[in-house]
Parts: structure tokens; C-alpha cells; sequence
């Protein structure tokens, strides 16, 4: 680890992601809070379960990249002592949406929050409305934080911008009721199984309850009569599990049946970028070569 002491706050750093040594780092520098990925919040609780330190000063785990299960924000509570914050944002613009200390689990865990006072969002449908409560769309948002354009490449920032304004995130968003927005998928990354998108990070939301399931991703596949498949790839702590035992759980959630997916890919691991997100353009190219 690494400490910058600056503006009367002090920074620790790590070089490579390690559970224990950031737990050590917690106890001995007094950590009160920090952002990473939700995979990161499970395998802190892991480790900590392992070989408990004293995590008394631990207040704040700001969670991003991914959806957060409710039982990682009760586990988080319970074994950390810490709070999880979901946040939503990305590189052109740092962060947009956040929760609230003090916000319930079911929001904390079904909401990637409301913005932050700086920044504006919009979520528009295929007709270029802004769609309604319960609907979802493409997300864009603008304010002082939104990056001025990419470097040597004006040519993809005014395709994500066009009049300059309102960026086009790539990410496809639910709109609450609280003004507030869940991100259900990117562009790129949606399953569009007979014309009909499947909100892809609603199923592996609910994926992830199932007590055997540690990580998931549901990518496309591809289908000559419906274009696309739904494919479940995850990691299990029951090598035994099946299709079936997912799908039991989407039905038990009321989720409609066009939104399971429809084959089930366990993996020793999924693959990630440094910053804990799975990379599934990986996922998609390795279901395209069993073709």
C-alpha cells in the first residue's frame, strides 16, 4: 500500500487488488471509505469473515460497474460495519447518479440512484421522447463535469454528442419513480431475443439472489429463428447447479419467461478489466466460436 497524505485527508493506494491486505490496510490506517466495483465489496466480506480485523473506522463502500445483490449490502452491514452507495457515471463525465446514507437495501440494491446536484439526465425511447415511469431508453446526461471531447478523435465524440449538449451515454437506463434511474444494460451489450430487448441487468440482479451463484453474465447468442438467445455464464459455488434452478428463481420473481435465459455456461472465473468490470465482448466471442 501506498499513503498520499494531501488536503488534511490521507490516500492509501494498492497496487494489485488483494482482500486481506486491504483489510489490514483498513484496521491499521483507519480507512473510512472507498470506490470500487461490487466484486470487490464480496471478496472484502469473504476475507474478513476468513480472519476478522477491526473495522471500526470503516464507514463507506461506494459500489459502481455493477449491480449490488441485497444480501452483499445486509453482509456488507453486518460484516463489514460499512454502508454500501450505489453510483452510476463513466469516464466522459465521473459520476452521475448516486444513493444516499441512510437509503433502504431495496433502493440501495434495485436503483443505481438519482443525480448528483451538477448533472442533468434524460432517458429517450426509439421515438426520441423522453419515455415514461417504469420505461426504459437511452440514457444521456450533461453538466460541468462531461468531458470536453476525446483526444485526436472529435469525429466519436460528436456522434455521442451531436448538438454539443446532451451526451449519449451507451447505456440503457429504466426511469423510477423517484427520478432516480437503473442502468439495465449497455447498447452494445443488450440481447434483443425476437425483436424484444431482455433488460439484461435486471436478470442477472435477480441470477445473482440464487445462493449458489457468486458472479453471473447474460450475454447474446446468437439464434437463426430469433435472431438471439439469452446465455447465462457464471461462476457457482455448486458445480451441480442448473438451468432450471435459475429459472425456478426468475419465475418465482415474476420475471417474464422471454427474459430468462435460455442455456447456463459455468466458468472457473469470468474475465474483467482492471476496474472489476466482466469484459462480455469476450463472453459473446467465445459462445460465437462453439458455433
Amino acid at each position: 500500500c501506498i499513503r498520499d497524505r494531501a488536503q488534511g485527508m490521507t490516500v492509501v493506494y494498492q497496487d494489485s487488488w488483494d482482500a486481506d491486505q486491504m483489510l489490514d490496510a483498513v484496521e491499521t490506517e483507519g480507512i473510512s471509505w472507498t470506490v470500487s466495483a461490487t466484486a470487490f465489496a464480496m471478496d472484502m466480506i469473504a476475507a474478513q469473515r476468513r480472519r476478522p480485523r477491526d473495522l471500526a473506522s470503516f464507514r463507506y463502500f461506494i459500489c459502481g460497474g455493477a449491480p449490488i445483490p441485497p444480501t452483499v449490502v445486509e453482509e456488507a452491514a453486518d460484516v463489514l460495519g460499512a454502508e454500501l452507495i450505489a453510483v452510476w457515471g463513466m469516464t466522459e463525465n465521473m459520476i452521475v447518479t448516486t444513493t444516499r446514507p441512510g437509503d433502504p437495501v431495496e433502493l440501495v440494491s434495485d436503483s443505481d440512484g438519482t443525480p448528483v446536484d451538477w448533472m442533468d439526465i434524460r432517458i429517450l425511447g426509439g421515438d426520441g421522447r423522453p419515455v415514461e415511469v417504469g420505461s426504459s431508453g437511452d440514457l444521456q446526461a450533461r453538466g460541468p463535469s462531461q468531458a470536453l471531447g476525446y483526444f485526436d478523435r472529435d469525429d466519436l465524440y460528436r456522434a455521442a454528442s451531436p448538438d454539443g449538449d446532451w451526451f449519449d451515454t451507451g447505456d440503457v437506463a429504466r426511469l423510477r419513480a423517484d427520478g432516480g434511474i437503473r442502468i439495465v444494460g449497455r447498447t452494445k451489450d443488450l440481447v434483443i431475443r425476437g425483436g424484444e430487448n431482455v433488460p439484461v441487468a435486471e436478470v442477472e440482479d435477480l441470477l445473482l439472489r440464487h445462493p449458489a451463484v457468486t458472479e453471473v453474465a447474460v450475454v447474446a447468442m446468437a439464434d437463426d429463428r430469433l435472431g438471439e438467445r439469452a446465455c447465462a455464464v457464471a461462476t457457482t459455488t455448486d458445480p451441480t447447479l442448473t438451468l432450471a434452478d435459475l429459472t425456478a428463481g426468475l419465475e418465482a420473481a415474476g420475471m417474464a419467461r422471454q427474459y430468462w435465459p435460455e442455456r447456463l455456461v459455468i466458468v472457473d472465473e469470468l474475465p474483467h478489466t482492471p476496474s472489476g468490470k466482466v469484459q462480455k465482448f469476450r463472453l459473446r466471442a467465445a459462445l460465437a466460436d462453439e458455433q
